[in-house]
């Protein structure tokens, strides 16, 4: 059965309390399932306001890009799983073994999301680091790492769709951050497209987010 749109959309709490992320959580639960938590966020607010979204019925996107010794992931992918998460995300530029440490630690009920290149960065960022492949080719062979290794889902812009789709099990789920509507300002995004464009292009979840006042 092809999931719902309700069940392929993540939005990022990108505030700044424990109040105001539930508050987001439980305005925005009819529309969708999943709701992400940040570093800024959960550096703020720690591990409780997890739990405090999870009791809110919402499935939980921890998304702090875990990057370090293997040994040193793995445990904070065990921790995760105590947290009774249901997506994470690391940097798959930490290398296989780094890798193969967080998906060994990993039951089924999580989904370990391999990040390829940031939706901020572009081929003048990767030139500045030693990287001399553009991004899509970068993108993709970070992917095929990840996917070798036994990630569950790669995070990349939907600008890389296409190419990944062509090179990597399509049961690998696609998670795309970088969602604008047509016309809107970028911010520091720098490879974005619209919503309707990146499901087209085959987008399994989209990572989209709202600004929002708060009293």
């Amino acid at each position: 059965m092809k999931p719902s749109g309700r069940d392929r959309l993540i939005i990022a709490l990108d505030v700044r309390t424990r109040a105001q992320a539930i508050s987001l959580a439980l305005t925005l639960a009819p529309f969708a399932a999943w709701m992400k938590i940040g570093l800024q966020l959960f550096t703020a607010e720690g591990p409780d306001l997890v739990r405090a979204i999870r009791e809110t019925g919402a499935k939980v996107f921890l998304d702090l890009k875990l990057h370090d010794i293997p040994n040193t992931v793995a445990r904070a992918v065990e921790s995760a799983v105590g947290l009774d998460v249901q997506m994470l995300t690391l940097h798959l530029c930490g290398g296989s073994e780094m890798i193969r440490a967080a998906v060994s630690v990993a039951p089924d009920t999580l989904l370990v999301l391999g990040v390829t290149v940031l939706t901020s960065a572009n081929s003048e960022t990767l030139s500045e680091i030693g990287i001399t492949d553009d991004v899509s080719q970068q993108v993709v062979r970070l992917a095929k790492i990840g996917v070798d290794c036994g990630i569950g889902g790669v995070v990349a812009s939907a600008r890389e769709i296409g190419a990944l789709r062509k090179a990597i099990d399509r049961n690998v789920k696609l998670i795309i951050p970088g969602i604008r509507p047509s016309g809107s300002e970028e911010h520091d995004q720098k490879r974005t497209m619209s919503p309707a464009q990146t499901v087209a292009a085959g987008a399994d979840y989209l990572v989209v987010w709202r600004l929002m006042r708060f009293s």
